[in-house]
């Protein structure tokens, strides 16, 4: 078989394979967002708005999914720091894997990501915050420190990924 029979049958299980964006998505502020996310995101996990999140305070677990030194500059008020790389698959086995799970990150690719791992896990009621912790201060949420005290910063995990928090209220650390 030639090389280029052998490319495109390897090919052919991907082809028609994008991502299906769902129509009723939660808002983000912006457009160049929005659109950045549905490159990132399969939408393996349901989706969450910040609002949502916020308007709803104590229904959902909520798990931060970035590296301890993201979640030290600053988090979700009520976060717990779960991790990614090295997730702390501990405090998921205490967990009730009925009661909803709310994951976020920087933008929502790597809380996506453990979110597929808690529904494999057998996690019935999981989600992902669409536009993750950037949306959140975006939107003028308050973000907290490990104490509690309520902060201006935000981990944006490199200089790169800045660019997506546009909140001027908000210090941008890398």
């Amino acid at each position: 078989m030639s090389r280029k029979l052998m490319l495109i049958f390897s090919l052919l299980p991907f082809w028609g394979c994008k991502a299906q964006i769902p129509e009723n998505r939660p808002e983000v502020r912006e457009t160049a967002f929005d659109s950045e996310l549905s490159s990132l995101l399969s939408f393996s996990v349901p989706l969450l708005g910040v609002k949502e999140l916020r308007d709803s305070k104590g229904k959902y677990i909520i798990l931060d999914a970035r590296e301890r030194e993201e979640y030290d500059v600053s988090h979700i008020p009520g976060a717990i720091f779960l991790g990614y790389n090295d997730y702390d698959k501990a405090l998921l086995e205490g967990l009730d894997n009925n009661k909803p799970v709310l994951l976020y990150c920087s933008v929502g690719y790597r809380s996506e990501k453990l979110g597929e791992k808690l529904q494999k896990m057998g996690f019935t009621n999981v989600y992902n915050l669409y536009g993750s912790i950037f949306e959140w201060a975006n939107q003028g949420y308050e973000l907290e420190t490990n104490s509690g005290q309520a902060t201006n910063k935000i981990h944006t995990y490199n200089k790169k990924w800045s660019k997506w928090v546009q909140n001027s209220e908000f210090e941008k650390v890398w």
